[in-house]
C-alpha cells in the first residue's frame, strides 16, 4: 500500500492501514511512512508474484492523482500489477457506499500504532529494489556517459525521495529544482481555469519548469502519484500526443530484445501520428478504449512494447522484451527522453519535428459540448447503423467505430475516421458534457469542420 501527497492521503493511508491490520490482512508500507508512487507499487506487486501461484499480492495507492490538493482517491491494483478492471471497481464502489449508508457498521479498526506496530504491517523499502531496476529498463549508462543534464521538478508528488538514490545508484546529472512538499501545493503555478491542479502535461501548471529550460538539456515533472510525465527540452514543454510518437519511434528502433511481433499500444483518442509511425516501422498496432488497464495485459505478457494514452501516461518493456509495470510510470518515461537525447544527439522536440516532416503536422484538440445525462446515456449506447452521414469535412468516411480495432471492447461513445482527420466523443463520468477530441493532417481550418460536422452528427442522433 502506497499513499501520495495530497492533504488527506496520509489521514485515508492510516485508516485504511487500521482497517487492514484488524482484520490481520498482511500489508507492506515503505518504511518511515514515507510516500509510494503508483508505478512503484506496481513493480512491488509483479516482484513478489513473479513464479508464485498461490499467496499473490495485489495493491492500494492512495491518491487523487493530479487533481486539486483538496481532493482524494483509492486506486486498486489486482495481482497482474495493473489498474482494476471495471468489474472491480464497480465491486469496491457498490460496497464502499453500503458501508456509507449504513454509517460504517461491520468495519473492524484498531488504533494507528496498533496497526503499525501489527505483526501483519510489513515496513519495507520500496525505493531501493525499483532504483536498483531501472537500469534495465532505461539505458541509464548512455545519459551518463553523455553528460545530459536534467532538471527534475517533483511537484510535490511520491517520487520526491527517489531521485536522490536514482543519482547515487547510476551518477547521472540531476539537479532537484523543487524538493518541497506541500500538501497545500502553495508552490504550484495554476492551471488554465485558475485552480492548483499538478497537470504535469499543462503549459500553464509546468510553467515553473518551463521558464528553466534553457538551464538544461531535458528538463521532467510528474503528477502527485507519478503515474503521468511532463517533459522539456529547449523548445518548451512536449504535447504528450507528441513525445508518445517520439517515445514509439524511439524505442521500436532501439530495443534489439524486443521481437518483431511487439505491438504498440493506444488509446482510440491518441494521435494518428502513432498510426503512421507504426506503419512506417511494420508494427502491429492496437487501437484499444480510454483507460490505462487496457494495456495490461500486453505489457503483462510481452505482446505489447508500449502503451501510452493521450494524457500523457505510458509504459514500456525491458529492454529484453519481457514487463516492467503494467501501469503508467512517469520515472521512465522521463529517463528515456534524456537516453534518446545521449543517443541520437537530438531533442524529444526536434525527433517530432523531423516525424512531421515524414508524415504530416497534426492539429488536435479536445473540446467539450453540453449534454443531459439522457443525452449522455444514448451517446454511450451509439451504433454504427445510426450514423448516415458519408464525408467528414469534405472527405469520405473510412470508418464509423463504436468498438476499438484493437480488442472489440466497446468505447462508450463514436469515433469517426476519415484519411486526414478524426473525430470522437464520449459522454463525461461526472460532469453533464461530452468530450470532443479531434485531430486533423491538413490545418486548423480543417479541424475547425471536424469539429463542427462531428457535434452536428451526434446532435442529430441525440435529438
Amino acid at each position: 500500500m502506497g499513499f501520495d501527497t495530497h492533504a488527506i492521503s496520509r489521514n485515508a493511508f492510516e485508516t485504511a492501514l487500521r482497517v487492514f491490520a484488524s482484520n490481520g490482512i498482511t500489508v507492506f508500507i515503505q518504511k518511515n511512512f514515507d510516500y509510494t508512487p503508483t508505478p512503484v507499487v506496481s513493480h512491488a506487486i509483479l516482484a513478489h508474484n513473479k513464479g508464485r501461484t498461490s499467496k499473490l499480492a495485489d495493491g492500494v495507492i492512495i491518491t487523487p492523482s493530479h487533481n486539486p490538493p483538496e481532493d482524494g482517491g483509492f486506486k486498486y491494483n489486482p495481482p497482474n500489477g495493473g489498474p482494476a478492471d471495471v468489474k472491480e471497481t464497480s465491486w469496491i464502489q457498490t460496497r464502499a457506499n453500503e458501508y456509507l449508508a449504513n454509517e460504517y457498521q461491520g468495519i473492524q479498526v484498531v488504533d494507528f500504532d496498533a496497526a503499525a506496530d501489527a505483526k501483519s504491517t510489513i515496513h519495507h523499502d520500496y525505493i531501493q529494489p525499483y532504483v536498483d531496476d531501472l537500469g534495465i529498463v532505461v539505458d541509464m549508462q548512455a545519459i551518463k556517459d553523455a553528460g545530459i543534464k536534467i532538471g527534475v521538478d517533483p511537484m510535490g508528488g511520491a517520487g520526491v525521495h527517489f531521485w536522490e538514490p536514482i543519482v547515487e545508484r547510476y551518477g547521472l546529472n540531476i539537479e532537484v529544482v523543487n524538493p518541497k512538499v506541500d500538501p497545500t501545493f502553495s508552490f504550484m503555478r495554476v492551471d488554465k481555469d485558475g485552480k492548483i491542479r499538478m497537470d504535469c502535461s499543462s503549459p500553464w501548471a509546468m510553467a515553473g519548469l518551463v521558464d528553466l529550460k534553457d538551464r538544461f538539456d531535458i528538463a521532467v515533472g510528474n503528477d502527485t502519484d507519478y503515474d503521468r510525465h511532463g517533459i522539456v527540452d529547449e523548445n518548451g514543454l512536449m504535447n504528450p500526443n507528441h513525445y508518445l510518437s517520439v517515445a514509439i519511434w524511439y524505442l521500436f528502433q532501439n530495443r534489439e530484445g524486443w521481437g518483431q511481433g511487439v505491438g504498440i499500444g493506444k488509446t482510440l483518442v491518441s494521435s494518428s501520428m502513432i498510426d503512421r509511425v507504426a506503419r512506417h516501422l511494420n508494427r502491429r498496432l492496437v487501437e484499444v478504449p480510454v483507460g490505462f488497464k487496457w494495456f495490461v495485459e500486453g505489457l503483462g505478457n510481452g505482446t505489447l512494447g508500449f502503451g501510452g494514452e493521450e494524457s500523457a501516461g505510458a509504459s514500456f518493456l525491458r529492454m529484453d522484451g519481457s514487463t516492467w509495470v503494467t501501469e503508467k510510470d512517469g520515472f521512465i518515461m522521463d529517463l528515456l527522453a534524456a537516453e534518446m537525447m545521449a543517443k541520437t544527439g537530438f531533442r524529444p522536440s526536434e525527433i517530432y519535428a523531423d516525424l512531421t516532416r515524414k508524415f504530416g503536422d497534426p492539429v488536435y484538440e479536445r473540446i467539450d459540448a453540453p449534454a443531459t445525462p439522457e443525452q449522455k446515456a444514448k451517446l454511450k449506447a451509439l451504433s454504427p447503423d445510426m450514423i448516415k452521414a458519408e464525408k467528414l469535412a469534405g472527405e469520405p468516411i473510412q470508418a464509423i467505430l463504436t468498438e476499438a480495432p484493437g480488442n472489440n471492447a466497446r468505447i462508450g461513445g463514436l469515433k469517426i475516421v476519415s484519411e486526414n482527420g478524426w473525430v470522437a466523443m464520449r459522454p463525461s463520468g461526472t460532469e453533464d458534457i461530452y468530450k470532443i477530441y479531434a485531430e486533423s493532417f491538413k490545418g486548423e481550418d480543417h479541424l475547425r469542420l471536424i469539429q463542427a460536422e462531428g457535434q452536428e452528427i451526434v446532435s442529430n442522433v441525440l435529438k
